[in-house]
């Protein structure tokens, strides 16, 4: 069981009072309805406190509906706080819980000083502030350190341009896959915003012994199981970590005892889909019996807070799952889909554009039939689902974990005064009230046709859409095609290309299930940030690896002060603005057969970097 880290507070160092000239030259307009928070007033007023004195000003007509304010703060000595985010020359010491990066890194993080108007140095900066987020430019060349004034503002150095870059691919990682079972690459990138990052990932390929793959109809020995697997934790890291470790073997095994049972028969020359997707299932919901109900057993023979400890914390913390099988002999990708991260399959159409198609719907307490299901189990519940959340409380209607809604009152109670534990809802009336219990979909996958399944946390689906997503991914081959052009050592990219401009996918009219009332959730944060422009405006191409392409164009795209700014933030104001991401992009096709998985060094991080791994 890893211990959690824990924040050292202490005293600043007094330091002589010195000023900094605060311009700010953007922002970001924060979402009332989104985040619960309030937009300043476009007044101009001016404050005096403690001797700090700030501006605000509206932004003239016709520019951006973005708030400009003019600060100047005077730095207040002898604050309280919890370590200083950047270093200067190597002499302020750093707090390990307070900062997602570690202290080599923030060494390099100062920004190149460039002369003001009237002469002064200055350097871009974010001020985050108790409702709001502004970017500026800080004038005077001393070290920028986590201070708070008595308004409640922060000002932090903002990371530039090629730092963030920097911050955007170091968990980065891509495989080409020489099987020649109709998968020729994937990519995977993780971005934190929690600290540590709640989100996990798995990917595991089996190759099925020869009697095994009768039983699918193979008619070769060679034949796989390949398996992709994204975890959004929510309440803490440590269920999608369980899941990360293990989820993967529980399904296999399952569908292994299926495929074993089927050879038995002599009537039948293979599982049914029925069956196939039960056996899913059950690996779902066996795992999450021995998270939640076998753990509770284990507390109480053993009676010790250690063992508890260890024991409960996947079952108090929770997480969502979405796990993808893939047979190499009859093609079909089977999706498993626990919670609110999203699969969407690319596929070409016949116009030459690609076609986005979901294989998972979001379950939450706003999916219409996620809450026809859950008031059909609890009649009589009127607030089973309110606000759209379970007991009005909990986002996923399906999820791992989260054992407060699953135990009763008896049982939270009982190991919440003897070991640890969460108060249960008050709403809290027949449990359970959550499952893990996946939706499972099949498709049949056309590798000549170079399918690729997106698979994603909903932290990419808050800011780009389905369309988006299969859009940029066919922007990025294309490009990568163009760039490869009479390179054979890197010719998969060739299976896809069809030089098209602009995002080659295919928009569908937006009709009533379209908006919203289908269950999939709308990208909110594109409103929370004021995101404008058209297709050209908002996206660029300048990553390897896909994955990562797709989270920079999530971020901000071309708008690089976003992305810089978004990364800069420390957890936990990260997460006012942006989710943990992770992202998987799957490549289908009939790609060289080598019999090895092999690591793309030109689209992963460096072996030697410090993985942001849990």
């Amino acid at each position: 069981m890893r211990r959690a880290a824990v924040i050292a507070f202490r005293t600043a160092r007094l330091a002589p009072p010195r000023n900094l000239a605060v311009r700010v030259r953007s922002g970001f307009q924060s979402s009332s309805y989104v985040l619960g928070l309030r937009h300043a007033s476009g007044q101009p007023k001016t404050s005096s406190k403690a001797g700090i004195s700030s501006t605000v000003t509206p932004t003239s007509k016709g520019a951006s509906s973005m708030y400009i304010r003019r600060f100047s703060v005077a730095v207040i000595s002898g604050l309280v706080g919890y370590g200083a985010w950047y270093t200067y020359k190597g002499q302020t010491e750093l707090s390990s819980g307070g900062n997602p990066f570690s202290a080599a890194q923030q060494r390099g993080f100062a920004s190149s000083p460039v002369p003001g108007p009237r002469g002064e140095v200055e350097r871009k900066a974010v001020i985050v502030g108790p409702d709001s987020l502004y970017t500026g430019a800080i004038s005077g060349e001393g070290p920028i350190s986590k201070q708070i004034d008595d308004a409640g503002r922060q000002v932090l150095e903002m990371l530039t341009p090629e730092q963030s870059t920097q911050v955007l691919r170091r968990n980065e990682e891509s495989y080409f896959v020489g099987r020649g079972k109709g998968v020729v690459r994937y990519d995977v990138v993780q971005i934190p915003s929690n600290n540590p990052i709640e989100d996990d990932h798995s990917e595991k390929i089996i190759e099925i012994p020869q009697a095994l793959a009768t039983a699918t109809g193979a008619r070769s020995s060679g034949s796989d199981w390949m398996f992709w697997g994204v975890f959004d934790g929510h309440s803490g890291w440590t269920t999608s970590a369980k899941l990360r470790q293990v989820l993967i073997s529980f399904v296999a095994r399952e569908l292994n005892n299926t495929y074993k049972a089927s050879l038995a028969d002599p009537s039948l020359s293979s599982p049914t889909t029925e069956e196939i997707e039960a056996a899913i299932k059950t690996g779902f919901t066996r795992l999450d019996d021995e998270i939640v109900h076998d753990s509770v057993e284990k507390v109480l023979k053993a009676n010790s807070k250690v063992a508890a400890a260890e024991l409960l914390a996947p079952a108090l913390s929770g997480s969502c799952a979405l796990l993808s099988f893939y047979d190499s002999n009859t093609k079909l990708l089977r999706v498993a889909c626990t919670g609110d991260s999203r699969a969407v399959l690319g596929r070409r159409g016949e116009s030459g554009k690609w076609v986005a198609t979901p294989l998972s719907v979001d379950q939450t307490g706003s999916n219409p039939d996620e809450e026809a299901r859950m008031r059909k189990q609890h009649p009589g519940e009127e607030n089973v689902i309110r606000n759209g959340r379970v007991l009005g409380g909990l986002e996923p209607s399906r999820a791992f974990g989260d054992a407060t809604y699953k135990w009763t009152r008896e049982v939270s109670e009982r190991l919440k005064q003897s070991f640890f534990g969460r108060t249960p809802s008050q709403l809290l009336r027949t449990p359970p009230y959550v499952t893990a219990e996946p939706v499972v979909t099949t498709t049949k996958i056309e590798p000549s046709k170079g399918d690729f399944v997106v698979m994603a946390t909903d932290g990419l689906w808050e800011m780009l859409t389905n369309e988006e997503v299969v859009g940029l991914v066919g922007q990025w081959l294309e490009k990568q095609s163009s760039e490869q052009n009479g390179n054979s050592g890197s010719s998969w990219a060739k299976l896809f290309s069809s030089q098209q401009k602009g995002l080659p996918v295919e928009h569908h009219q937006q009709g009533e299930k379209k908006k919203g009332k289908d269950g999939q959730k709308t990208p909110i944060r594109q409103q929370q940030w004021g995101v404008k422009g058209g297709e050209n405006e908002r996206f660029v191409v300048v990553d390897k690896n896909v994955a990562t392409h797709l989270a920079r164009n999530a971020l901000g795209g071309r708008d690089q002060d976003m992305v810089c700014a978004l990364l800069t933030l420390p957890a936990p104001y990260s997460r006012r603005y942006r989710d943990d991401l992770t992202v998987e992009v799957i490549f289908f096709g009939d790609g060289e057969k080598s019999g090895d998985v092999v690591l793309n060094k030109e689209a992963s991080a460096s072996a030697g970097d410090a993985k942001a791994k849990l």
